[in-house]
């Protein structure tokens, strides 16, 4: 009531100078009965001073919400990126080529020996005229001596054939064995394939160039009395440092080769064929996907937010406290004024 009594009186400055010349006139000579000052105006529960405050108070109140969902958000932005950061994606690229770096096919043949290496073109292998006799080698080949790189103590033979190149051509080179004879149940050729035949042969050491291969590379067999045809395919894999290793994906198929020849013989015939799979060149490697910048832009949105909220927090309860004192100080002029 006296808050009410308040707002008319700056309402109205006039009027309450009046009144106040009235009061101090009549102040002797009227009395006001001990009821009529409680039944003066209508008893209201809530002022529109307290309606603001409480509203102030609620929107003080949603905005510290505001606050600690934005804290959270940061919180969680931080922990995503740090996760991010420990477990990157796999990235898969494939780059199309015509002609590929001819690769290096390093074979262990033991006891046996090359009887002819041919390059064909088209998937046409034109049918041996004299098959277990000495052919034509139109290959580029390289003989070569090292120790092994697990033992450091045997000896061991390689012979390194030139790969096929040309793709679009379907090139491939197809390589006759000849063993004459074998203690074993089964007889096998090892080979292995590293990346490029030219690096082997522009090394200066190439005893050291093979042990670091065979070091690297894996190694795979084919048995002697079936045609193996081999399709290759390259990967090269990015490591975090930036370096490049490469390797072979290869699928084999097997067929029986039928030996036609008029004696019954006690050796071993290997035929074998490499040919490109496709010209895609595979490429992989590790990225994050988490942006720095997107998340410095997300955690700078967050902060603005914040301070905004801190600022309008603050702004508010200054208000409040400044309506608050507005109002004890008009209680108190009313009440001097009706003392």
């Amino acid at each position: 009531q006296l808050s009410e009594d308040v707002e008319r009186v700056s309402e109205n400055p006039t009027e309450e100078r009046e009144g106040e010349m009235e009061v101090n006139e009549d102040s002797s000579s009227v009395i006001l009965p001990d009821g009529e000052l409680g039944t003066a105006t209508p008893s209201l529960r809530f002022s529109k001073t307290c309606l603001k405050n409480v509203f102030s108070v609620i929107l003080l109140f949603i905005y510290l919400l505001l606050m600690a969902v934005a804290v959270f958000l940061v919180y969680q932005t931080i922990s995503d990126f740090r996760e991010k950061l420990k477990h990157p994606v796999m990235s898969v690229t494939y780059k199309e080529v015509s002609l590929y770096d001819a690769p290096g096919i390093a074979f262990y043949p033991g006891k046996a020996r090359l009887l002819s290496c041919k390059h064909h073109y088209y998937d046409h292998i034109p049918p041996l005229i004299n098959p277990g006799q000495p052919g034509d080698i139109e290959c580029t080949t390289q003989r070569i001596n090292y120790t092994d790189p697990f033992t450091n103590q045997t000896m061991k033979y390689a012979l390194v054939v030139q790969g096929p190149r040309d793709v679009k051509k379907r090139e491939l080179v197809f390589l006759q064995f000849h063993l004459n004879e074998t203690d074993q149940d089964f007889s096998a050729i090892d080979y292995l394939l590293f990346s490029s035949f030219q690096e082997f042969i522009s090394s200066p050491e190439k005893a050291k160039f093979m042990k670091d291969c065979e070091s690297s590379y894996s190694s795979w067999k084919f048995s002697g009395g079936f045609r193996t045809w081999v399709k290759m395919s390259l990967v090269k894999t990015k490591e975090e440092d930036g370096t490049e290793t490469v390797e072979f994906k290869q699928e084999t198929s097997v067929v029986n080769y039928i030996d036609e020849r008029t004696k019954p013989r006690s050796d071993q015939l290997f035929f074998v064929v490499f040919e490109w799979k496709d010209p895609f060149i595979q490429t992989v490697q590790d990225i994050i996907t988490a942006n720095p910048w997107n998340m410095i832009a997300l955690l700078c949105g967050i902060f603005l937010a914040l301070f905004k909220a801190a600022d309008f927090a603050k702004l508010s309860v200054k208000w409040m406290i400044k309506i608050r004192r507005r109002h004890l100080k008009r209680t108190h002029q009313v009440t001097n004024h009706i003392s």
